[in-house]
């Protein structure tokens, strides 16, 4: 089976005679229609925004698109507030990170970002961050739910068992957490979880939705605190491979929307939904081109990239698949299996063991599909390799870099601590 790439691509030959492999390129057309389709979705909701996580894509480029579109940003850290904020998302942020520090939780304060707490204890430490009579109005809390039947095989292979995720707190600190958060003038509340990742099944989100709608009104019964948010977090999947189906995200939201009215009719509890989907949004809009440059046969039979696992590595990491298209041989039937592999001193660095595809040769050029999010923002320079660019490409076929190839004078930047070693010039 195969994946089809998006008409954009038809110029890719054209692209990489202007740009050297390998390097990224986004389809701003499909991302964008996604992001509404999303909105759509949850339209019944007048309280939805969808809180991209940056994680996926912390490239200003992307983020902007997002942000005309009406996406806040879920960050993870201080350089995540700044990207997000300078990206047009101030105003719509929250911060959810764990084991922070006083400087993160003080750059979370300053950017206005509401304010998603780990653990019971960092509460604590939320407060003397902020200082005297500083603390701030929105906090959400993230509750791990323990043993859920919401777990599925994707779920495992990411984030591991809920029972033993470093995420979120149990329901009895999640109520002593309401309580000490009222004390301390917390104005408004949200709930968050995330126990699932990359879930294709289109009954994860109201299934979870169930289960935390029943906790707001658990919340309010044991302590009087009224939730004005719920957060989903991210954990809708994409179809990495062919035979995978896509998700039906107005079939998701109109199941949410089932059990939201389910859960709070003849009550006065309204909260605002929020998603976190990075990869939802963007995963299947990002693809790697990469340029065949030998092969190699031995007991197996290789195909050597000039792209490695520093350009991505959630094949090397998880076993992940990505789908893989030789570009001018899309209906030439598989020669045979081979190992698609970078040039890294590694033997994990492969992009796909055992794939079926057509003879190649070296110049072909390959094109890595659904590494839109967590692909370039997980690179990495093990073997002193510098990270590939990223491109927009728009819908008249044009690109428009938003990132540049990082040179060997940016690796060498940071070792000129001494004035003694300032690394290769005009690079």
């Amino acid at each position: 089976m195969t994946k089809q790439l998006p008409t954009v691509f038809e110029h890719v030959s054209d692209w990489a005679k202007e740009t050297p492999t390998p390097f990224y390129v986004y389809d701003e057309e499909g991302i964008r229609a996604t992001v509404r389709a999303l909105f759509a979705a949850f339209s019944w909701n007048p309280g939805y925004g969808e809180r991209y996580a940056v994680k996926a894509c912390p490239t200003p480029g992307i983020l902007r698109v997002l942000a005309e579109e009406g996406c806040g940003a879920d960050c993870a850290s201080a350089s995540e507030l700044y990207l997000a904020a300078h990206s047009g998302m101030a105003g719509r942020m929250i911060f959810t990170s764990n084991e922070t520090t006083d400087e993160e939780y003080r750059a979370a304060i300053a950017a206005g970002a509401a304010i998603n707490l780990d653990d019971f204890t960092q509460i604590a430490h939320l407060k003397r961050a902020a200082g005297p009579g500083a603390f701030p109005k929105e906090v959400c809390l993230r509750y791990n739910p323990g043993a859920s039947s919401l777990l599925d095989a994707n779920t495992q292979a990411i984030m591991g068992d809920a029972r033993g995720a470093k995420f979120g707190m149990t329901k009895s600190q999640l109520l002593a957490g309401y309580r000490t958060l009222a004390l301390l003038g917390v104005e408004r509340f949200g709930l968050h979880a995330m126990p699932g990742s990359n879930s294709l099944n289109e009954g994860y989100y109201p299934a979870l939705a169930a289960e935390l709608f029943a906790l707001v009104k658990e919340i309010k019964a044991e302590t009087g605190v009224t939730i004005h948010f719920v957060d989903f977090g991210g954990g809708v999947g994409i179809p990495y491979r062919p035979e995978d189906r896509p998700v039906d995200i107005a079939a998701v939201g109109e199941g949410v929307r089932r059990a939201y009215e389910e859960a709070f009719a003849g009550t006065d509890l309204a909260p605002a939904i929020l998603t976190e989907l990075g990869r939802f949004v963007t995963g299947p809009h990002g693809y790697l081109v990469t340029k065949v440059i030998g092969e190699k046969h031995t007991y197996k039979d290789y195909v050597g990239v000039d792209a490695t696992a520093c350009d991505l590595m959630r094949p090397a990491m998880y076993g992940a698949y990505h789908h893989i298209t030789v570009i001018g041989k899309e209906a030439v039937p598989a020669a045979g299996k081979v190992d698609v592999v970078g040039s890294l001193c590694e033997n994990n660095d492969k992009f796909a063991v055992d794939r079926e595809l057509p003879a190649v040769e070296e110049g072909d050029l390959l094109v890595i599909h659904d590494a839109g999010a967590h692909g370039r923002s997980m690179g990495y320079n093990y073997n002193g390799k510098p990270r590939c660019g990223e491109y927009l490409a728009h819908a008249d076929g044009t690109l428009t870099q938003i990132r540049r190839r990082e040179t060997l004078a940016d690796l060498f930047a940071t070792l000129d601590v001494d004035g003694e070693f300032s690394g290769p010039k005009g690079e």
